[in-house]
């Protein structure tokens, strides 16, 4: 009975003796970082190794645009866009849904509506593959009613070197657009290439050419050459331009696009 008694007394100290009060497993005496979050993984020091908490972050960004000759029609026509644009972030995947509305002389309406997934590889300390997957609701209402949901991959290099990069990438749709007796649609390839500078920590300039085929089967391949302007006027607040002139007879003649964002 005396044995009992005191292994039951030995079980109580050890028990009161025993303090975790940051909750990581590692007892207070031995806890060498005593303050550690509780979402954090530690070593057997009690030392944070990683968090298991996922940084996040979303913004919303609104654009306005003016082209002249629009691809579709193969004719001359100035035609204005505004945009609307949602980005989701959580760690190296994200999340971006976009959609637009556009007005010419002629007509107006909503242009298709695109929700795609992002997941970027950190390939080496300078090199990063962004790989993407979409679907491409059909919100332009078209004279036909031919207008079906499309689906596209994506895959974008980036090569970092000092305050220079060099990108490349390119993209596959899948057209779910039906063909009507007037009209045969394609699935769509492109591919761009480029190089950008960072002026400071808040100003990123690029220059890129740009090559996609066009949905109609009998309307050559678009290219043009594109300038984008990337600045951060605070910590929540940026804005972009995005300028490019055609290089084909089906490209718009020229593009601008102002777009302003907020950071959340």
């Amino acid at each position: 009975m005396n044995r009992i008694a005191v292994l039951l007394l030995a079980t109580a100290v050890s028990l009161f003796a025993y303090s975790d009060r940051d909750l990581d497993g590692v007892d207070d005496a031995v806890d060498l970082c005593p303050n550690t979050p509780i979402m954090d993984l530690v070593d057997s020091n009690g030392c944070s190794i990683r968090s298991l908490v996922r940084e996040y972050h979303f913004d919303i960004v609104l654009g306005g645009g003016f082209s002249r000759l629009d691809y579709r029609l193969d004719e001359k026509s100035e035609i204005y866009t505004t945009s609307l644009q949602a980005d989701y972030y959580s760690g190296d995947f994200s999340l971006q849904l976009t959609t637009s509305y556009f007005r010419s002389s002629d007509f107006s309406g909503m242009d298709d509506t695109t929700l795609a997934l992002y997941y970027r590889w950190k390939l080496s300390q300078k090199l990063t593959l962004m790989t993407g997957a979409g679907i491409v609701f059909p919100t332009y209402d078209s004279e036909t009613n031919s207008n079906g949901t499309d689906y596209t991959v994506s895959a974008n290099l980036s090569y970092a070197v000092g305050v220079y990069n060099l990108f490349g990438g390119g993209s596959f749709t899948r057209i779910g657009d039906d063909d009507t007796p007037d009209i045969a649609y394609r699935n769509v390839k492109a591919f761009s290439l480029g190089a950008g500078r960072y002026f400071s920590e808040s100003l990123y300039a690029s220059l890129a050419y740009n090559r996609s085929d066009s949905i109609y089967r009998d309307v050559d391949a678009i290219e043009n050459g594109s300038l984008y302007l990337f600045y951060t006027i605070d910590r929540h607040w940026f804005t972009t331009v995005d300028c490019a002139a055609g290089l084909s007879d089906t490209a718009s003649d020229y593009r601008i696009e102002l777009k302003v964002g907020y950071y959340f």
